[in-house]
Formats: C-alpha cells, structure tokens, sequence
C-alpha cells in the first residue's frame, strides 16, 4: 500500500520551470539587438555589413568562452557559476543601452564590444541547463525536460517579441536593453534563491529522489566539485573531438542553429526590410513561428519519450523526430517563391514548428556525455552548435548587401536541414553514454 507520505514530490518540474523562465530571458537578451536594430542602425548610422558583424559579436564569445565555460560548471558546480552569469550578462545587456550617449566612444565598437561580452556571460547557461536536466530526470523524461528548456528560445520571442517591439515604438531603442537588463537581475536572484542539487533541495522527499536516481539521473553530479580534478584538459578534449558519435552530434547542432540564429538576428529585420512591415508589425508576427517553434518543441520531446518508453531504442526515440522535424523545416525555402505576407508567416511557422521538433541535440547529450566530463562535452557541444551565431550573421549580411535581397539567405539556411539529417543518420550511429578513458 502506498500511502502520501510515500509518493514522489514533483520539485524537478519546478527545476525545469525555472529554468525555462531564464532560458527565454537568455534568448530575448540575444535577440535585443535584433529588435532594436533597425531603429538603431537608423540613428547610428549603421550599414548591413556592419550590422552583422554585430550580430555576430555574441557569436563569437559565445563560441570562444563554450570550454571554459562547461569546465568551471564541472569545477565549482552549476548554481554559483549560473548564478553569476545570468547577473554579468544582464548587467552587459542594460550597458547596451548607453550606445551613442558616451562622447569619444565609437558606437560600432561599443555595441560589438558589449554583444561580445553578454556572449561571454551566457556561455555557460544552456551546459548550465544539460547539467540540471541530468541531474533532476531520469532517463524517460529527459527528452520532454530538455525540450521545454530549448523551446524556450522560441517562447522568448512570443512574450518578448511584441514587448520590445512596443518599447522601441513607444520609448525608443534604448528601453529594451534597460528592461530586459534589469528582468535578467531578477532572474539571478531566483535561479539563487530556488536552484539546489537534488540531494540538497529542501522540498524533494526520498521518494522522487529514487525515481530520479533509479532512471538515471546523475543526482551527485554536484557532490565534491571542488575536489574533482579539473576537466578541462587537453587529453579530455581530444577524447571528446576523436569519437565519431559526438563529432556528428556537433555538426547536427551547428546545422539546427543555423535556423536559430536567423530567427535572433536577421528575421525581424527582414520583415522589415523585405516584406515592409513597421516594427510592432514585425514584432506581432515574428511571435507566430516562434509559438509554433515552441509547440513544436514540446511535441518533439513527448513524442520522443513516448517513443522511448515503447521501443526502448534511443536511436529511434532521439532521431525520429529529428528527421520529420527537418524535413519540415525546409519549408522556409518556400518564403523565396511567395509574397502574400500571410504565406511567408505561414511558411516561417511550419519550419520552426519543424525545427522544434527536431531540437532534440540537448537531450541527446544528456544522454551520451560522460558522467565525470557532463559540463565540458556540453561545452564543446554548444561551441560547435554556436559557430552558427557567428556564421550565419555575418554569410547573409553579406549576400544582402551584395544581392539587395534575402532570397539566397533563405536558400543557405534552408538546406543546413537537409545536413542535420545527414549528420545524425550517416556520421552519430548509435546513441550511448560515452565512457571515456581514464
């Protein structure tokens, strides 16, 4: 007989809620400036090749800080490495907002320079995110637990979207970066006050803790982290870099953020330049794909446990969404040959409903990172994902400024589709965790 005192609390659905709140914080931090941009650029005089390069700038830090980042979450444990980033890059992101206003100081530079650095302080929140995820769920609800923090990227611009858009209408550029700075300080102070490890959260009762523990989750992940030697050495990097199944996870995330990072950067701005929207307009309809992104990221993590759960094959589970998924993302090809504004919303909403399905590559790594090495192989993950924020970026600023058009661009975003599955059906092969070395 099972009584109330015997069954499972429910603290990790609250872990994963709070960490969807601050992932979509994460992602309209990124996307300010692509909703600031046009009246930004306006005023500061910015060309398309200089506004991607300063799209790109979070690119490039973020890239470049994925290692460091994923080997202090392994040193000195999640929530105080979290914590701080999410104050750091909230406090660049409010700093944004002083662009112009500082006498001497280039405006191009500055705006790189503090994109630069809010990519720096993010750097370790989405391996920040794998870490918890692996730690508070066990292996059947890891692909729905990863899929709503994910699909928060997309949630972002739903509630943020038409919120900056009315900002920039109502009080200027500037306002975005000062609220959404100081909703980032708020949101370290609850990621401190309400994130602890399962063995020490205050509400979790032994019940819930078995479950998660008996499912696989890595529930001591955090036990001793200043004891543990550090992970980030060269031999632990190039364990990681020489194993077949993580190189084409890698190149699968760098293919599906392609799709993101047009979404954060470039799309309000082609509402705007290509299809003559206002920036409220584009605001209110750069939410419909990023809803449908959002949906379609819950689906394609239900439907990838459900799957799991019936066939026992992380292989089917994790690809087979995938799959669908990209397939249907291509339909952003489709913007090129229409032009009723409503089918280009219709459009970019079935390929990022498509793309949430198939986000499943944090999952993934939840489920192959080795346990001793989970923040730096989800460091290296995200590097390789985010070489696409620099990338992406800068290629379309290129081939619109050399063609006036954004008709190639959604060409090259397209058919990185068709490379993610490649990369998961030809180059991962089977999904395992990977035991290293020792």
């Amino acid at each position: 007989m099972t009584g109330p005192a015997t069954r499972p609390t429910h603290v990790r659905y609250g872990i994963i809620a709070l960490i969807f709140l601050i992932t979509s914080i994460n992602y309209a931090d990124r996307a300010t400036f692509s909703i600031a941009g046009s009246a930004a650029s306006i005023e500061l005089g910015l060309s398309s090749v200089q506004t991607g390069f300063i799209l790109s700038a979070f690119g490039f830090a973020y890239v470049l800080a994925q290692i460091p980042g994923g080997a202090l979450l392994d040193r000195f444990g999640t929530k105080r490495i979290y914590a701080g980033a999410i104050a750091l890059w909230s406090l660049f992101t409010a700093s944004q907002g002083l662009t112009g206003l500082i006498p001497g100081v280039s405006a191009i530079a500055m705006l790189f320079t503090l994109r630069f650095a809010v990519g720096l302080a993010e750097a370790p929140s989405f391996p920040g995110n794998a870490r918890l995820v692996a730690a508070w769920f066990p292996g059947t609800e890891r692909g729905t637990a990863s899929a709503i923090f994910n699909s928060a990227q997309y949630f972002s611009l739903v509630a943020f979207a038409p919120l900056m858009g009315w900002l920039v209408h109502q009080h200027g550029w500037r306002a975005v970066f000062w609220v959404m700075g100081v909703l980032g300080l708020l949101a370290a102070a609850l990621f401190w006050r309400f994130i602890h490890s399962p063995v020490r959260h205050p509400s979790i009762n032994a019940a819930e803790l078995a479950l998660i523990e008996d499912g696989g989750g890595l529930v001591r992940m955090e036990d001793a982290v200043l004891a543990r030697p550090p992970s980030f050495t060269w031999v632990n990097v190039r364990q990681l870099l020489a194993n077949r199944m993580l190189l084409g996870i890698y190149l699968g995330q760098y293919c599906i953020n392609v799709l993101t990072y047009f979404f954060v950067t470039w799309f309000p701005i082609y509402l705007v330049r290509e299809r003559g929207l206002n920036i409220m307009e584009a605001g209110f309809a750069a939410a419909a794909p990023a809803l449908c992104g959002f949906v379609g990221g819950l689906v394609g993590g239900y439907a990838s446990d459900r799957l799991l759960k019936r066939t026992g094959s992380l292989d089917i589970a994790r690809k087979g969404p995938l799959v669908v998924g990209m397939l249907l993302a291509t339909a952003i090809i489709g913007c090129v040959f229409v032009d009723a504004e409503w089918m280009v919303v219709a459009l970019m909403s079935l390929a990022f409903f498509g793309k949430g399905v198939a986000s499943l590559g944090w999952a993934v790594m939840s489920d192959v990172a080795p346990r001793t090495l989970a923040g730096l192989a989800s460091g290296v993950f995200n590097m390789f994902g985010n070489i696409a924020g620099i990338v992406t970026p800068i290629v379309i600023g290129y081939i619109v400024a050399a063609t006036g058009s954004f008709d190639l661009a959604l060409m090259f975003v397209g058919l990185h589709c068709l490379l993610t599955i490649f990369a998961f059906l030809v180059v991962v092969g089977p999904i395992r965790r990977l035991e290293l070395a020792a």
